[in-house]
């Protein structure tokens, strides 16, 4: 048996949450950066004995419109898959049968989901710090759960996970970040950018229609020269602040 991180995370809050999870779940495992653009998803064909864990975020209640397209390039093979849906304390609405969908459509057998909380991508005052200490023994507790399971035999396809069909329509949101003048050209958001939405040439100029305000450009930028409208910041977290305040629990959905 071997088993397979694939892995979107452009902020890195679905990937502390997804390497929780799986130090407890297996002692080894390789890593697949799905927001790779230079990766070869292609060349990955799962054999039945192997296990992926599928880890993306909630956008609008979706999964990542390029996390999609890139994991139809995959052959799953019979291969099980345990997804992993992080969300920044609003909802993970339609995620989980978007990605059951295309896992089974790939040939891969979902035996389990989790949903994990970790911190907002853009307003990063909502779920701040989170994946912490609690969640950490949270997703050990599901890892050990899941492998007895597994182990057991007791696993099976048959799962049901949350979510309406059709999905949700999600259209993005206004947020795109920016440069600002402290910028230095270096290139680093644009060799980074998981959909290329940066110029290479002219790392301050941002093409708005293919950005999907994943917010990696700003979590790695080393001058700290990039950001969003900051009166379209102050809006959005008002209309969220309701919805997205107070503590939630991870959950575990297993047959």
């Amino acid at each position: 048996m071997s088993v397979y991180n694939l892995i979107f995370s452009p902020t890195g809050g679905t990937k502390r949450a997804a390497d929780l999870f799986t130090r407890s779940f297996c002692t080894e495992s390789t890593y697949i950066d799905l927001t790779s653009r230079s990766e070869d998803f292609s060349a990955y064909s799962f054999q039945k004995e192997d296990i992926c864990i599928v880890s993306v975020p909630s956008y609008g209640g979706r999964v990542p419109a390029v996390a999609v397209s890139r994991l139809r390039r995959i052959k799953g093979g019979g291969a099980s898959a345990i997804l992993l849906v992080t969300y920044g304390n609003r909802a993970y609405d339609d995620t989980f049968a978007e990605l059951q969908d295309v896992l089974t459509d790939i040939g891969f057998s979902c035996i389990a989901g989790i949903a994990a909380i970790a911190e907002h991508s853009i307003m990063r005052q909502f779920a701040a710090g989170r994946p912490d200490a609690q969640d950490e023994k949270e997703l050990a507790s599901f890892a050990q759960e899941i492998r007895a399971q597994l182990e057991s035999g007791s696993l099976s396809s048959r799962l049901h996970l949350p979510g309406n069909r059709p999905y949700r329509e999600y259209g993005g949101v206004p947020m795109k970040p920016q440069a600002k003048k402290q910028c230095t050209g270096c290139g680093l958001c644009a060799s980074e950018c998981p959909v290329a939405a940066i110029d290479a040439a002219e790392p301050s100029k941002t093409d708005s229609t293919i950005c999907i305000s994943c917010m990696r450009c700003i979590a790695i930028c080393p001058e700290n020269a990039r950001s969003v409208n900051k009166a379209l910041l102050a809006a959005g977290s008002m209309k969220l602040k309701k919805v997205c305040s107070g503590y939630k629990k991870n959950e575990l959905f297993i047959v």
